[in-house]
């Protein structure tokens, strides 16, 4: 049975305000952890969401 390449995590915002996206990551390409500048809803600004882990 071949492994899965891709895996979800969870993108939590940096502002503090708990939003979060939920995401999937090619793990043979990306390595690393993802940090991506989208959108908070809540504080109606952009800002860093670091990978965390789904839980």
């Amino acid at each position: 049975m071949a492994k899965r390449k891709r895996i979800n995590i969870k993108l939590l915002s940096s502002s503090g305000s708990g939003h979060f996206y939920t995401s999937t990551k090619n793990i043979n390409n990306t390595k690393n952890k993802i940090s991506i500048k989208k959108y908070d809803p809540i504080f109606r600004k952009h800002f860093i969401y670091n990978e965390t882990k789904i839980k």
